[in-house]
């Protein structure tokens, strides 16, 4: 059996960035909810709004993730199948 197993990790630069901009872009969010103009309600509604934003972005992150582990275990599992019956499989052998 072949042992190719691909794996797509991110760099370090790339997780920084990922993790600097999501962290610029909700400390935005908050001063923007913090110094608007507009009434505490309407206030809370946002930042009410923005929680749920963000949460949901983290369990959507998990399940793609989850997914993409499950589906190449799969993969995997299937690449093994069939290289195990080819390794089995003899052309010459006489059916009898």
């Amino acid at each position: 059996m072949s042992n190719h197993h691909t794996s797509s990790k991110n760099t370090n630069a790339f997780f920084a960035q990922a993790a600097l901009s999501f962290g610029v872009a909700l400390l935005a969010m908050v001063v923007a909810v913090l110094y608007l103009p507009v009434d505490p309600w309407v206030r809370a509604f946002l930042a009410l709004g923005t929680l749920f934003l963000t949460t949901s972005a983290f369990t959507l992150a998990k399940c793609v993730r989850d997914n993409q582990e499950n589906q190449a275990v799969v993969h995997r599992l299937d690449e093994a199948r069939v290289e195990k019956l080819l390794a089995e499989h003899d052309p010459f052998r006489q059916m009898s």
